[in-house]
């Protein structure tokens, strides 16, 4: 019987992919579709993340030789995981399999631009123009991708997310608590949302910012204790499961002042907990988070905005409530997996499988 491959990172592993696929595999997708789920990377060393990848060719292959692929489904980002995954599309091709690309890579717009040469960028083309569909994460990337593609079957679905029963009562959050997830340094915003905080700790002598991932932690906490804000950092170091649960609800607000994004899986996350969220209108965050209903959206790199709007629903508890609960209702008609996977599903029909 033929099955549908489905690559990606591990699932135990940090970023956006691993928490899109985990969603997916908890709400049955891969159960219902008899998916086999094939991890390519893993954190670790580099011998580790080798490991991973050959064993990943291998046992595709195996299947392929097998007879036993009818479909491929890639989650692809950009640079290392692009190139790493590019050799299972050629094989793909080769046998004459039907292929997905699902493009999560934040900074792929970059990676193409500015860091392909010209034989660089045909390849990157040429596997988008041979897939039997391209999956981005909003109609802003969609935009993107028709405009370097040929390819006519580029759709737009949204990363799905679990939605928690019930928001936490707003009298349980921490007031002044600031919530920001994600690998930390300047491409996510992190030294503009310090030095936001700073300026508004006269006003707001109790914000808190909880910075929970990797990244240049050291930096961080570096500048912290320059802009006199070491005693109200928080870093969290990567949180999942259990305790970003809790993060999700103790905080106050969620904020991500990032420079590019594709749909953070984190903002969406914050949304279902019923938090307002403070961000930037960069990859598909608009078309998650409306500026003024679910929260603020200023420009990447306007601190004295970032500040006034971090000010503003920290000192207006009654307007963050309204804002979250606004979020989680956007999240519950757009965004949850009961809104999303029925188009996940919808196109592996039309590629011809249906659920077992």
């Amino acid at each position: 019987m033929k099955k549908i491959v489905m690559l990606g990172t591990g699932l135990d592993t940090m970023g956006g992919i691993a928490s899109v696929v985990r969603v997916y595999q908890e709400a049955g997708l891969l159960r219902r579709y008899g998916i086999r789920y094939i991890a390519t990377h893993c954190d670790g060393g580099k011998l580790r993340k080798f490991r991973a990848m050959a064993g990943a060719y291998v046992a595709f292959l195996g299947m392929l030789l097998r007879g036993q692929v009818g479909l491929l489904h890639v989650h692809v980002a950009s640079r290392a995981s692009f190139w790493r995954k590019s050799g299972f599309f050629a094989l793909a091709f080769a046998f004459g399999i039907p292929a997905i690309l699902h493009l999560h890579g934040a900074e792929f717009a970059q990676f193409y631009g500015e860091e392909c040469g010209p034989l660089r960028k045909r390849i990157v083309r040429g596997i988008f123009d041979r897939c039997r569909r391209v999956v981005v994460l909003s109609d802003a990337w969609k935009r993107w991708v028709q405009g370097v593609s040929k390819n006519p079957h580029v759709e737009a679905i949204y990363n799905p997310v679990l939605l928690p029963p019930s928001a936490v009562a707003w009298t349980a959050r921490q007031p002044g608590a600031v919530l920001s997830l994600g690998r930390l340094g300047k491409r996510k915003g992190s030294y503009d949302l310090l030095e936001a905080a700073a300026r508004v700790l006269p006003s707001a002598p109790a914000v808190e910012l909880r910075l929970g991932g990797d990244g240049e932690l050291d930096a961080v906490r570096a500048r912290a204790a320059q802009l006199g804000m070491a005693d109200h950092l928080n870093l969290l170091g990567w949180v999942n499961g259990e305790r970003k649960e809790q993060q999700l609800a103790g905080a106050m607000l969620y904020a991500l002042p990032s420079y590019n994004e594709g749909l953070p899986m984190s903002v969406l996350e914050a949304m279902a907990a019923g938090l307002p969220v403070l961000a930037t209108p960069v990859g598909g965050i608009p078309e998650a988070v409306s500026d003024g209903v679910e929260g603020f959206l200023v420009e990447p790199g306007d601190v004295e905005a970032l500040a006034a709007r971090l000010a503003q629903l920290l000192q207006d508890e009654a307007l963050a409530q309204r804002m979250g609960a606004a979020a989680r209702h956007k999240v519950e008609t757009t965004f949850s997996s009961q809104a999303v996977l029925p188009r996940v599903e919808k196109m592996y029909q039309e590629l011809g499988f249906a659920p077992l």
